[in-house]
């Protein structure tokens, strides 16, 4: 394969990833304009958010198998036509039911582009030229949940939410024509498997869409306080175990789980989920601790973030380039403790932290996630045939979609249950026989005499009391990045079970 090629391979499925993964974020901040719009209460309305991720969750683990059904290069161009022509109609949606019918038609176009994308360009570069390739992919999967936010915060005050769908048809288009025209589909493919796996589709349709909905609507329906949620989170579990024992016990599995008896591959697949976790985790909280306790608007804070952003854009071939110098491994320690770090110092932050604080924290953690991603996705396919490298991918991105919800649904629990805990604890003190609280009521009292001219002890009880509640949830914040830091830090010992493709394994497999 030429130079030019492989470049203009990797351009045309980055395109279309790229805009899958902004999909999962940019309806995020539409969403009171979109249910204004559509007579929708807030509820009602992330549904919108909840059917796109529970069906492009579902179709992940089926890529590799529909790929070698039906061909992976007309499986990819059907799933970017109906994604585009699903995004035209999500914008055009003149009632809630319809835009939800259309959000999951888009998700099962969206939810091969990952996998394909990811197995396609492993097989245009060469394995020395994985860091590369690997950076390139990063910069969809990683940088569209970063701008996503930002971008549909932008076009929505700008032009309107329906714009959010319709920037995706050009894009969509393009995309299209480079596939047809640079893509082909390799010679071990045409040995396609004939068998449907009923029970197998059955059963992850099952399972795999029942926990999304659990993790998106876990929070809002107090979690098993919800008969809702536990019947939801039975189904999951009994499907999900199920689906394990036969996949496990078929000779042609939907998704062929025994790819895991590969411990470089499993610790590169709890490495990832526990990366992916801190990094959706992190992407909820940061635009919710500006907002809430610095007072920035939506602007400020995408502002404060997209730094973040730029440098994982910048580190990202970098880190490609670097890796096919120095052992990939020892970048992938370096860049968790990077990221490790950067976490750690959100978890001391406080009410008067300025913005280059945030920005600074969030550049340092856009350089580690670019240093983690780009060793891992190389080395996690190292010991993975070509044959099977479209099962892989599929587990992949599986496993780094749903460590993504975890993430979300985890950290926004513990962000409520630690600001009431720390309200309880904080509220133990606001009594009047504490001599902390007195000195700071007589305090109080004094600067809203001064301000209005008298002096009114109830407004200064209420002074204080808002700032125990600040206090409470700034703590909450800073509870929620120390657990994330102490992820990052737990995992480290599963670099060593990583394997590097030796220079000689290299040669054979370009061969």
């Amino acid at each position: 394969m030429n130079k030019a090629s492989k470049w203009i391979i990797a351009l045309a499925v980055v395109l279309p990833t790229l805009l899958e993964v902004i999909d999962t974020s940019v309806v995020n901040v539409s969403l009171d304009h979109i249910r204004g719009s559509l007579s929708a209460g807030i509820d009602e309305a992330t549904w919108a958010i909840t059917a796109y991720l529970v069906s492009n969750a579902i179709i992940i683990p089926m890529t590799g198998w529909l790929s070698s059904v039906f061909g992976r290069k007309r499986y990819l161009i059907f799933s970017v036509v109906l994604f585009t022509i699903s995004s035209f109609m999500c914008g055009s949606a003149t009632s809630l039911a319809m835009l939800v019918f259309f959000r999951i038609v888009q998700g099962i176009g969206g939810g091969a582009l990952q996998p394909i994308s990811q197995t396609i360009l492993l097989e245009a570069f060469p394995p020395a030229e994985y860091g590369m390739a690997m950076a390139l992919f990063g910069v969809g999967v990683m940088f569209g949940p970063i701008v996503g936010p930002v971008l549909g915060g932008w076009i929505t005050d700008n032009w309107s939410w329906n714009w959010i769908f319709y920037i995706n048809i050009p894009i969509g288009i393009l995309s299209v024509i480079m596939i047809m025209m640079v893509i082909q589909d390799p010679p071990y493919l045409k040995k396609v498997r004939k068998k449907i796996d009923y029970w197998g589709i059955g059963l992850v349709t099952v399972g795999i869409g029942c926990l999304q909905v659990i993790l998106d609507k876990g929070q809002r329906e107090d979690w098993f306080s919800s008969a809702f949620i536990t019947r939801l989170a039975i189904i999951a579990f009994v499907s999900l175990v199920i689906f394990v024992i036969v996949e496990l016990r078929s000779r042609e599995p939907i998704l062929n789980l025994r790819e895991l008896k590969d411990i470089s591959f499993a610790s590169a697949n709890i490495i990832q989920s526990c990366a992916f976790f801190v990094l959706f985790g992190s992407i909820l909280l940061m635009p919710l601790f500006v907002q809430q306790l610095l007072g920035y608007n939506s602007f400020l804070s995408g502002m404060a973030l997209a730094p973040g952003g730029v440098a994982t854009l910048i580190a990202m071939p970098i880190t490609g380039k670097l890796i096919s110098k120095v052992s990939p491994k020892a970048v992938l320690a370096f860049g968790q403790l990077i990221t490790a770090y950067s976490i750690f110092t959100m978890s001391k932050f406080n009410l008067y932290i300025d913005f280059y604080t945030v920005a600074l924290s969030r550049i340092l953690m856009g350089v580690g996630m670019a240093m983690v991603f780009v060793p891992l996705s190389s080395m996690a396919f190292s010991t993975i045939k070509k044959e099977e490298m479209g099962n892989a991918t599929s587990i992949f991105s599986l496993l780094r979609n749903i460590s993504g919800s975890f993430g979300v649904a985890i950290m926004t629990t513990l962000l409520a249950r630690r600001a009431q805990f720390h309200q309880f604890r904080l509220n133990e003190a606001l009594n009047p026989f504490d001599l902390n609280y007195q000195m700071g009521l007589y305090k109080s009292t004094g600067i809203i005499g001064a301000q209005t001219g008298v002096a009114n002890g109830t407004a200064a009880k209420g002074l204080i009391y808002q700032q125990m509640l600040r206090q409470s949830v700034l703590f909450s914040f800073t509870d929620a990045f120390y657990f994330a830091t102490l992820i990052l830090l737990c995992i480290i010992p599963l670099i060593f079970l990583l394997k590097e493709s030796r220079s000689g394994q290299r040669e054979a497999m370009v061969h």
